[in-house]
């Protein structure tokens, strides 16, 4: 009988040994409960709560004293409410437009910034300092750039370029790309330090082989790089795709949502209606469906990022 059977516990031997004189070392499950506070403290904290904020969802309770149940009425006037809807617009085109030119630019900047470029540890300490700055102070400093007469419209007079210069943040056409500029220009450095770790795991004698076999600089890279960087490209859309679904912070500094509802986004519309107009109900359930947004864009990202090997 081995000790497999005699325990009911896999055992590792160690390699090398001889069979009469293994030394066996035995994986113990019965000490699991040294997790229970950590899991018993995620539940209270995340999972109850969420669930306590999904229950008000059903609600139209004010925050204060008593409150109805009301069905499914509160996502009802979610559909039925123009501006709501084009809050969920709004949000997709910062998410996604977010999610696109991060990655875009971020592994642009690693494929430049691997290797062979001297400066390219200062290079990439620049790039990434945007990132370590809170996001409302980045929003406020681009807030003046963007003032009518601020800095970018100075340059452009300077320049004569008089006709291109615009109230930027008041225009409706233009607020909410300005927000999406200032998340971009905050975020590509991060996104461009997930890249370079998967570059680093490239083997760089495979690409001297394949520029050996005639393989062009495109060809290489569709070939060899991005099949190896499989997982930064994973982790940097999910991240990305996450943040750009719940952008609050530059919202609410740079427009506070307008002008005219352009730049509001699902975020900001859970705290006005919370915290602003006490509606707790509907803010509840606009949180709820950001969440349910969230969860199943992500696992859409996923199942497309998934490593097919």
């Amino acid at each position: 009988m081995t000790t497999m059977e005699r325990t009911g516990r896999p055992v590792i031997t160690s390699a090398g040994e001889a069979p009469g004189k293994r030394r066996s070392y035995r994986v113990g499950y019965g000490h699991w409960w040294w997790a229970l506070p950590a899991v018993l403290l995620m539940l209270a904290l995340i999972y109850a709560t969420t669930a306590g904020g999904a229950f008000y969802a059903f609600t139209d309770w004010s925050g204060i004293g008593s409150f109805h149940f009301t069905g499914t009425a509160n996502f009802t006037k979610i559909l039925q409410g123009e501006e709501l809807t084009g809050s969920l617009v709004n949000t997709l085109v910062l998410a996604f437009g977010f999610l696109l030119f991060t990655n875009v630019f971020g592994l642009l900047f690693a494929l430049a910034l691997n290797r062979g470029l001297k400066s390219r540890y200062v290079l990439r300490t620049l790039l990434f300092m945007p990132v370590v700055i809170a996001p409302i102070a980045v929003s406020f400093i681009w807030k003046f750039i963007f003032a009518f007469d601020g800095p970018l419209n100075q340059t452009l007079g300077a320049l004569g370029l008089a006709s291109w210069q615009h109230d930027w943040l008041a225009s409706p056409k233009l607020a909410l790309v300005c927000v999406l500029v200032v998340m971009v220009w905050q975020n590509t450095g991060f996104v461009m330090v997930i890249y370079l770790a998967g570059l680093a795991t490239v083997p760089i004698e495979l690409e001297e082989a394949a520029a050996l076999d005639g393989a062009g600089k495109v060809r290489r890279f569709r070939a060899i790089t991005v099949p190896m960087i499989q997982p930064s490209i994973a982790i940097a859309t999910t991240l990305m795709l996450i943040q750009g679904l719940r952008i609050f912070d530059q919202v609410l500094a740079l427009t506070g949502g307008g002008p005219a509802g352009a730049t509001q986004t699902l975020a900001t519309e859970v705290y006005q209606q919370t915290f602003v107009y006490s509606n707790f109900g509907f803010g509840a359930a606009l949180a709820l469906v950001l969440s349910v947004l969230i969860l199943i864009f992500t696992v859409v990202q996923q199942y497309a990022t998934r490593d097919r090997a």
